[in-house]
Order: structure tokens, then sequence, then C-alpha cells
């Protein structure tokens, strides 16, 4: 396994294997990798080669986020990657992928507008431009994403349409810890009294997938029990619980379609998200 910081060696390296008649599997993150991670590259490894990309993007992140204090540890990500069979990790500096005088940007108009995108206005704007720069560099055959950012994949899926990019973008589902909270790299802010307060984010989904199965299709009444019981939970405080057409992020008053069911909530300072989707039958 490589681990290549220059956008030229990559590509070398790609091309090589694509003369080969290799096809590329990639998987973009901005490392500190758990299971959720893990989940990615598995599936990833439906092809002969497999990329992941390492790399906190200075542009997603807004001028009070975290983005000094985000987790990095490569060496550790590294060892992980190996173990699963990573073929190159992508590991580039911030000048690497916006070098001096950078002044392109990518943007999203209408499914960037809600959940995330209303706290976090520069975000997606952040995310659609170094994903498309990376599907440029590593030109994979498929890219996988995890489904604990509904938002993104959506987002992700319909730059790739709209921008006429020859790669297929593959969802893969939520990976959680043995008590029920999803996986994330933020999970290691919490402290041990937050750690159990966050499971409030989980109890509400469980609970409100078990309503939707049961019939409930009325949005008030799913969300209002959802939010009970998160603000049960003092450390709790809900930045958005909310039910959108899955397709175009835009709020539903009933779930008469595709779904996505998602929150951003607070504990202490942590922000943490999490979600689920129904499709009626």
């Amino acid at each position: 396994m490589k681990v290549v910081k220059n956008i030229s060696e990559v590509k070398n390296i790609v091309n090589e294997w694509k003369q080969q008649g290799c096809t590329i599997g990639f998987v973009p993150t901005m490392g500190y990798l758990h299971e959720g991670h893990g989940s990615l590259v598995v599936k990833a490894m439906e092809n002969s080669k497999v990329v992941v990309s390492i790399f906190v993007n200075p542009m997603q992140f807004g001028p009070t986020e975290d983005l000094d204090k985000y987790p990095r540890d490569l060496e550790k990500d590294s060892k992980y990657c190996k173990e699963l069979g990573v073929d190159l990790i992508f590991n580039p500096e911030p000048g690497e992928m916006y070098p001096e005088g950078y002044c392109t940007s990518v943007d999203i108009s209408g499914l960037s507008e809600e959940l995330c995108g209303l706290s976090r206005p520069v975000h997606f704007k952040g995310v659609c431009t170094v994903v498309n720069k990376l599907l440029n560099i590593v030109n994979p055959d498929k890219a996988y994403f995890g489904e604990k950012d509904a938002q993104q994949l959506a987002i992700i899926r319909r730059m790739v349409k709209d921008l006429s990019m020859n790669v297929e973008i593959v969802g893969c589902p939520i990976i959680r810890e043995k008590d029920g909270l999803a996986k994330s790299s933020r999970n290691t802010y919490l402290s041990s009294e937050e750690r159990r307060a966050a499971l409030a984010l989980s109890k509400s989904i469980f609970a409100g997938k078990d309503m939707v199965k049961e019939g409930c299709r009325e949005v008030d009444i799913l969300l209002k029990k959802m939010k009970d019981i998160i603000n049960e939970e003092p450390l709790a405080r809900i930045d958005y619980l909310k039910a959108v057409d899955a397709m175009t992020m835009q709020q539903v008053d009933t779930i008469d379609r595709p779904v996505l069911i998602a929150m951003a909530v607070y504990i202490g300072k942590v922000r943490l998200i999490d979600n689920f989707s129904f499709i009626p039958g």
C-alpha cells in the first residue's frame, strides 16, 4: 500500500491501473477512520483497486467550526487501511489541493439550503468542490459514501448527474456502536457523560422507525414524539429534526413518498447527526 501526497503521482498510478484493465473503487474521507469508513472500504473491494483519500478539507468548515481541532491520526489510519487491503492512500496537504491563486468552487442550490445547510451555509459548497476535485484526480469507476451523511449523499449524486460525471455513487448503510450511537469521528469529542447523553439521538431514531413501520404517516405526530425523546436529555439541544423529500430535501407534511427523517443535535458543544429513510410500500 502506498501513501501519496502529490496529485500527479496519484493520476499516474491510477492511469497505469486503468491500462491494466483494473476498476477503481474510491472512498473519500477526512481521516480518523472507524468501522463506518471500514464498511465503505469493504464495499469498495468489489473493484480491482481501492483508493482512500484522507484530507481534512478547510473549505467545508465555517470560521467558528472545528477545523483545527478535527481529530487526525495518519499513522493509525494507514495501519487500518493496510489491514483492510487498501491499495493507495491519497493524503494531500491543503496547499496541494488549493494552491496559491486557487479561485474555483462548485456550488449547488436547492438541496443545500435545508437541514445542515441552514446552520452551516458554506459547508456543502466546500464538500462539492473537494469531492469534484477528488473525483477528477482519482477518476474512479465507483465512489462510496455513508448514508449517515444523507444530505451530502443526495447532493453529491445530484452534482454527478448535473455535471455528467462518469462515476457511480454508491451509498452505504449507517454503522452503529453496539448501544446504537451512529459511528462518527466527532464521537471522540464527547465526555463519558456526554457519550451516554448522545444515545438520545439513536433512541429517537429507533422510536421514529417503529412509528412509521406501524403506519404513522403524519409528520407532525412523528417529529413531536422524536423531539420529546431528545428533549428528555438535559445535555441535548436540537439544531434541527425534520422530514424531507429524499430527492429534493424539501420539507413534507405527510409520508407519502420516499422520505428522509434527519436530525442534528448538540450534545454539549458537539454537533452530531443521524437519520433514517422510509419508502412507502
